[in-house]
């Protein structure tokens, strides 16, 4: 797992103009090796359905994976003949390697791929890549295993597609419903950032990267597809999964080490709407205190259920001192997240130790609670001791609150600047966008016509140089929503050679 530095922090996120000068805001990879046979159906079919129905200018990138068939001279003829084609040719395999490749290279706003077999209907296209051109959401992926999906394949490959999406739940505590459908799409500001934290370059690739991206807090969009298994597929299975397996060990220990800088990719205040000052909406004070006493609450019933388990095994005091150890650190995250929006890892370590802090203030009323209640009567009733420390944690209660708000979890928001783009314009190239991104590509050279690197050759028509941070085409008033499409939005009509 990479821990290198990434470029910085996200820009808010907004609505992408429309496209001007001829740039193209989607680029749709399809990842080949040895598929010489399939791939110029497959691009032209998928050329011909982007250009019935795609209201913007677009590209499809072929990325060749090192084949040893015609598969090359198949690619070139489809960009000579095609002109929203390109090829580009990798002498090394891997599909994580050649979308990392592309996606960095690429010039257009919205990136996306999907498998060369085209087992997911077309017709998702558009709905998938719609929340990142609005600017609604940050990556967007196809799921099979969604309620509304309608998927045609084997048993087999049923239960190992459900079983491996429950190991990723299990373990890796993903939420996102299926993480090997091969038809994803990301913004390219957020793939910017996000990339080079990824390490793996075969088929785990997508799996990190929306792990990494759901950590980091970013919205994954997911679009129920309709599917039909490809009986051909040149997919190991036993080598993938094993694969796979070794990729969630290492992506859960660097995830439980916290060796990953993910706050790089989180979103600067203000873009989320829960930092917005509302008319009619409770804020400061009020909101905390409503978030607090909902979070003490459930705090409260949680230390008495531990109370009481752990009153079974040993005395009073010590069943005391472990319930509200246990129902201190669930409250201290809970209420830095919830009730003060503290968002990231930053600063959790410090934040819990102080709440052991205020835990130990806590810990000494409720003990000298109980030591009262015994100097008072050598046997109580368990109905009084719970009573005597139901009174003990409202005023540790109170106590805790007054310290998380002026100690714990004070209010800096007076003192933090952002150094942002201003509303409603695109942040300006400057000393912070210029740092290239660190990758197993940090050096290479990006040129009009070749791009050469560790044995890696893109011979193709070029993308140009671009602006890692800042493309021309997104120049101009970023804060309209309304679009401006240089053609009207095609009316939907069905795609005969989607017909399954």
């Amino acid at each position: 797992m990479r821990t290198d530095s990434s470029p910085g922090t996200l820009p808010a996120r907004e609505h992408l103009p429309a496209a001007t000068a001829g740039t193209p805001v989607l680029d749709v990879v399809i990842p080949v090796y040895n598929e010489e046979k399939d791939l110029q159906p497959c691009v032209r079919r998928l050329h011909d359905h982007l250009a019935r129905t795609f209201p913007y200018p677009f590209r499809i990138t072929i990325a060749d994976n090192a084949s040893t068939d015609a598969t090359p001279m198949v690619a070139r003829r489809l960009a000579d003949r095609i002109p929203e084609v390109t090829s580009f040719r990798l002498e090394q395999k891997g599909r994580g390697r050649a979308l990392r490749t592309v996606w960095s290279a690429s010039d257009a706003p919205v990136l996306a791929y999907m498998d060369v077999d085209l087992s997911t209907d077309l017709n998702a296209l558009l709905p998938l890549v719609a929340p990142l051109i609005s600017g609604h959401s940050d990556l967007a992926i196809g799921s099979r295993l969604a309620r509304s999906s309608r998927v045609v394949r084997g048993p087999k490959r049923e239960f190992i597609s459900r079983a491996y999406n429950l190991i990723l739940r299990g373990s890796l505590q993903a939420r996102f419903s299926d993480a090997q459908c091969g038809f994803k799409a990301i913004r390219r500001d957020v793939a910017r950032v996000l990339l080079p934290l990824v390490e793996d370059t075969g088929w785990f690739f997508d799996t990190e990267m929306l792990v990494l991206a759901e950590r980091a807090g970013l919205r994954i969009h997911e679009v129920p597809v309709d599917w039909v298994d490809d009986p051909d597929s040149t997919v190991h299975i036993v080598k993938t999964a094993t694969d796979d397996l070794k990729g969630v060990w290492r992506v859960g220990k660097a995830l439980a080490t916290g060796s990953l800088p993910l706050d790089r990719l989180t979103r600067p205040f203000g873009d989320d709407p829960r930092d917005r000052d509302l008319t009619d909406v409770p804020g400061g004070l009020a909101r905390q205190l409503v978030g607090f006493c909902v979070v003490g609450g459930l705090s409260t019933l949680f230390y008495l259920l531990l109370y009481s388990g752990f009153r079974l095994f040993g005395g009073s005091q010590t069943a005391n001192a472990l319930a509200l150890l246990v129902s201190a650190v669930a409250n201290t995250a809970a209420n830095r997240r919830l009730t003060f929006g503290v968002r990231g890892r930053s600063g959790a370590v410090r934040h819990q130790a102080q709440g052991l802090v205020v835990f130990g203030i806590g810990l000494a009323l409720t003990s000298g609670s109980l030591a009262a209640l015994d100097a008072a009567n050598s046997d109580p009733a368990h109905s009084t001791e719970l009573a005597v420390l139901v009174a003990a944690n409202l005023a540790a209660t109170v106590l805790r609150f007054l310290l998380f708000r002026a100690w714990v979890f004070p209010d800096r928001r007076e003192t933090t600047t952002y150094d942002g783009p201003a509303h409603g314009r695109p942040a300006q190239d400057g000393p912070a966008h210029d740092r290239t991104t660190h990758d197993r590509t940090t050096h290479d050279h990006i040129t009009h016509d070749h791009i050469t690197h560790d044995h890696i050759t893109f011979a193709t028509k070029a993308y140009g140089t671009h602006d890692t941070h800042n493309s021309r085409a997104l120049e101009g008033t970023w804060g309209d929503a309304t679009l401006r499409l240089q053609q009207p939005v095609r009316p939907h009509d069905t795609d005969p050679g989607d017909a399954r």
